[in-house]
């Protein structure tokens, strides 16, 4: 069974808010990996919702797009009476060309950009009394389910971007693979950022007391995270959950 958002960490994801209303703080998620891996899909199964538009696969001879586009889509949140601004930031086209060489350098330029529309709203004079967030603050990047080994373009892009962005690499569709298959393929990722130097979320630095370091260790442990998500909701044990249905059982 793949790691589930509950498995990952990952508290109850908020209920949509329809009503305009003030934010308490704002959250800007960007997805990167190439086409088919359920990208959107997953995005909508963390939170219960439609927030993440699904990409329409164009006929196989129009699949290689000539550049990378960078989308987003926003979306407010509630829970417990806190409100968030969500927005994921979607990367079309990365990892769909012939020749992927630099294809990172589009994004880098965009979450560069961000830091720097930040900065300059921060000395102004004229200051906004809340200054408007574009900053990536997170980066999913998903490794496609091989159950061999990190790409080169895998390690290229997280060496580059882990510089700019917190990283969380997941395995894409964990459930194409076995336990075994998959039990191997985190130990040879994990064996791959750590030779390449590859510093993903939670950084050491995030350990500011023992609270935090016990909390930042389980992550690391579980990292990549393997995901499996679905936008179809089953009754299981008297509970409508969202999950994949397969002729062994249902994965939340």
């Amino acid at each position: 069974m793949a790691d589930t958002p509950r498995d990952a960490g990952l508290k109850q994801a908020p209920a949509p808010r329809n009503e305009k209303a003030p934010v308490d703080f704002e959250f800007n998620i960007m997805v990167v990996g190439q086409s088919g891996l359920g990208k959107s899909t997953l995005i909508n199964t963390l939170f219960k919702s439609k927030i993440s538009r699904k990409s329409v696969q164009p006929p196989s001879e129009e699949r290689i797009p000539k550049t990378i586009e960078i989308k987003s889509i926003t979306h407010d949140i509630e829970e417990k009476g806190v409100r968030m601004k969500l927005t994921v930031i979607d990367t079309p086209g990365f990892g769909d060309h012939i020749n992927n060489e630099n294809c990172w350098q589009p994004i880098m330029k965009f979450i560069n950009d961000q830091y720097e529309k930040y900065l300059q709203e921060e000395v102004n004079i004229n200051r906004k009394k809340r200054i408007p967030d574009t900053r990536v603050h997170c980066c999913l990047y998903f490794i496609p389910a091989t159950g061999h080994a990190l790409r080169p373009l895998d390690i290229e892009f997280m060496k580059r971007l882990s510089k700019v962005v917190n990283i969380v690499p997941v395995i894409a569709k964990a459930d194409t693979l076995t336990l075994e298959e998959r039990v191997y393929f985190k130990q040879r990722i994990t064996a791959d950022l750590l030779s390449n130097g590859i510093d993903v979320y939670p950084q050491k630095e995030f350990d500011e007391d023992s609270e935090d370091r016990l909390v930042n260790e389980k992550f690391r442990e579980m990292i990549p995270f393997a995901v499996v998500g679905s936008d179809h909701e089953y009754q299981v044990n008297g509970k409508r959950i969202l999950g994949r249905k397969t002729k062994w059982g249902t994965i939340e």
